[in-house]
């Protein structure tokens, strides 16, 4: 059996994604990995996984630990792996719009995290001003209770 090592090429056996290739990219624990696809290439997206979701294959890839995914893709390539493992290799379109994508991403977030103090200082309640005293209303006329009138003739 083949060892999780940087660059082993693994089927996942569990979750959404379970049957696809995927690359080890770094040891994050005694039981989780970083794993690649690359989305575009085998449809896994960049996370991490628990080592029993993983099957190695006897395939491995000459990448460094935390590689990007233009890079896995191009050592898939050098390797001669796609062919074999039966992928299709996306457009050089699709993987720049990828990359595009993630590149966007990143800047939209920095942003994102500067403003939510902003925010938060703006859901801060003003003060209101203080209310206008009412004039005092008269006392309301107290009403007389109804008399019932008496059958007269009745005695």
């Amino acid at each position: 059996m083949a060892t999780l090592t940087v660059g082993r090429v693994c089927v996942k056996t569990a979750g959404r994604e379970a049957g696809k290739y995927c690359v080890v990219l770094k040891k994050i624990d005694d039981t989780f990995y970083m794993v690649t696809g690359p989305k575009v290439l085998t449809g896994v997206k960049r996370r991490q996984c628990n080592q029993e979701h993983l099957e190695p294959t006897e395939y491995s890839l000459n990448i460094k630990e935390d590689e990007s995914d233009n890079a896995v893709i191009a050592a898939f390539d050098k390797e001669g792996l796609a062919k074999k493992l039966g992928l299709k290799k996306p457009g050089a379109e699709v993987v720049k719009e990828a990359g595009k994508k993630k590149a966007k991403e990143a800047k939209e977030e920095k942003p994102k995290k500067e403003e939510k103090p902003k925010k938060e200082e703006e859901k801060k309640p003003e003060k209101k001003p203080e209310k206008k005293e009412k004039p005092e209303k008269k006392p309301a006329k107290k009403e007389k209770p109804k008399e019932t009138k008496k059958k007269a003739g009745k005695k």
